[in-house]
């Protein structure tokens, strides 16, 4: 700013006051100031500024992966509307690692991002509770805000926000159309059990099997990764060992992988073996045939996440922790078993 007063000379106070627009300066010298930041490719201290509270602060997404097709639109969400709301939205990944977790959560407390949307299932253990307590804590202290989305809420009372979705809800209405169908061997190829999402979605398959009165099957509930490569092979390897004539994949990628293991065993969709899928991402509808599927409203959440911790001061009451609704999107992939 020095640099840029000394060309347009004029004082280092008259270039601030030009710059902010909150103080009278004449068009001419407004016009030097003007060419002289031109001229010098003047950029203003954006972190001096947030110090100050003259600007607002971004709003940082921190999720796992970047590249999986759900979280993108998750992502998609908080870009939307932190641009209506003229924020800048940073993405950060942690590939899985708690340490950098911690490290980017404290980067965006240092770099005044006004909320941290932290993205995608936890194990929900002591250890958990306590991190993201401190998270809490720390980011509030800071005059920023938590965001958990997809993630287990806290117990008590903490200054942290949680949007959510109806996991159980919509692996009971996945099952329950199975089940209605005819259906009465449905081999789950769920998550990883220790993850909320995981637990939640094996819930409200287990909730749908005591619904229809049908025994449960050890056999039939497969944990594993949420990956086409593990649906490929889950399904490679239950075909080989139990007979079953529906399949519930825990995600439409899992169901991509199941379905090119039934092709290549010979076996025909929906007509040998039914499939449902959960996520209802684009290319669900564009498989042949089209896979029935649990709708996850994720841009919904990214725009309800960054609404609620934007809004959170101007509500008189309100709910901090919300849980959308999801729905199943029946199409192509389920029909009767034959007989």
């Amino acid at each position: 700013m020095r640099d840029v007063a000394e060309r347009a000379g004029v004082s280092v106070a008259t270039v601030s006051r030009a710059l902010a627009g909150n103080y009278p300066v004449s068009a001419t010298t407004r016009e030097r100031i003007m060419d002289a930041v031109g001229a010098l490719n003047y950029v203003v201290n954006v972190h001096a500024k947030a110090l100050s509270g003259r600007v607002a602060g971004p709003i940082a997404l921190v999720l796992r992966d970047i590249t999986g097709p759900s979280l993108a639109h998750v992502a998609a969400g908080v870009e939307q509307e932190a641009a209506l709301r003229g924020r800048l939205s940073l993405v950060c990944a942690t590939h899985g690692d708690t340490a950098r977790e911690d490290d980017l959560v404290q980067l965006m407390r240092e770099q005044h991002a006004a909320a941290v949307v932290l993205v995608g299932g936890a194990v929900q253990d002591e250890v958990y509770f306590q991190r993201m307590t401190e998270y809490a804590r720390a980011l509030d202290a800071a005059g920023s805000r938590l965001v958990l989305v997809g993630r287990p809420p806290l117990p008590g009372d903490h200054p942290v926000t949680v949007v959510d979705y109806d996991n159980r809800g919509g692996a009971f209405q996945a099952a329950d159309h199975l089940f209605v169908r005819g259906h009465r061997r449905v081999l789950l190829l769920g998550g990883d059990p220790q993850l909320s999402t995981g637990a939640q979605r094996r819930e409200g398959y287990l909730h749908a099997l005591r619904a229809h009165g049908v025994e449960y099957a050890e056999e039939l509930d497969v944990p594993g990764p949420y990956t086409r490569v593990s649906g490929y092979q889950r399904t490679r390897d239950a075909l080989k060992r139990v007979d079953f004539t529906g399949i519930l994949a825990g995600t439409d990628m899992v169901a991509l992988g199941a379905l090119a293991a039934l092709r290549d065993a010979g076996r025909d969709v929906p007509r040998d073996i039914s499939l449902v899928g959960f996520d209802d991402v684009p290319f669900a509808a564009d498989l042949s045939p089209s896979l029935t599927s649990v709708r996850v409203p994720y841009e919904d959440l990214g725009r309800t996440a960054v609404r609620l911790a934007l809004d959170r001061s101007e509500r008189i009451s309100g709910d901090d922790h919300v849980v959308l609704s999801t729905q199943l999107v029946i199409r192509q992939s389920v029909r009767p078993p034959r007989a």
